[in-house]
């Protein structure tokens, strides 16, 4: 982003949308830090990692419909410990609440990434999803944005406080995962 300006924010949450790995509250914060210093401005920081989250929502969004249903609960039943029977689930509850979804899950670690492939295999309206998405993705870039940017010289507390953030959801997707791990081991032994 230094080198880059806005472009680089774009590129960083184009992998950020795809990679789920990589962490947005990392990202946007220094994108922020880098508008405070002159690298970008900030509208300029907001617009571009914008234009970045909608084209990784996209990328995905058109894995998903490429796909398909059959496809993806295909490769679901090679990844241990899922049951297709939850992805369909997952679909259905997607076909009932999908715009909600689709809007608050940008703000959700790893959700805001998968959201988009439901939303292809069920062929969400286009402009639908880009509206939602965009709009999602916008105030979460921009809060995150803003904040590197009014800490300005204090960017390490940012870093430090998402750091800890980070870990917190991390910790809570690790228990979630641990009992869905031991409902699914238990129903197994259950005859």
């Amino acid at each position: 982003m230094e080198t880059l300006g806005g472009p680089g924010a774009m590129v960083a949450t184009i992998l950020d949308s795809v990679f789920p790995p990589i962490p947005s509250e990392l990202i946007l914060p220094l994108a922020g830090f880098t508008a405070y210093r002159g690298g970008m401005t900030l509208a300029g920081a907001i617009i571009w990692s914008t234009v970045g989250s909608l084209i990784g929502a996209l990328i995905l969004y058109w894995a998903g419909a490429v796909l398909g249903r059959e496809r993806v609960n295909s490769i679901a039943r090679k990844v241990p410990l899922v049951d297709v029977h939850d992805i369909d689930k997952g679909f259905e509850w997607f076909d009932r609440h999908g715009r909600t979804v689709t809007f608050f899950g940008r703000m959700v670690p790893m959700v805001r990434s998968m959201v988009s492939i439901p939303a292809g295999v069920e062929r969400m309206p286009l402009a639908t999803f880009c509206l939602l998405t965009t709009l999602g993705s916008l105030c979460w870039n921009s809060a995150l944005i803003l904040g590197g940017y009014a800490l300005g010289s204090q960017w390490a507390r940012i870093e430090e406080w998402a750091g800890w953030f980070q870990y917190a959801v991390i910790a809570f997707f690790v228990i979630l995962i641990a009992r869905w791990v031991r409902q699914k081991l238990k129903g197994r032994r259950t005859p």
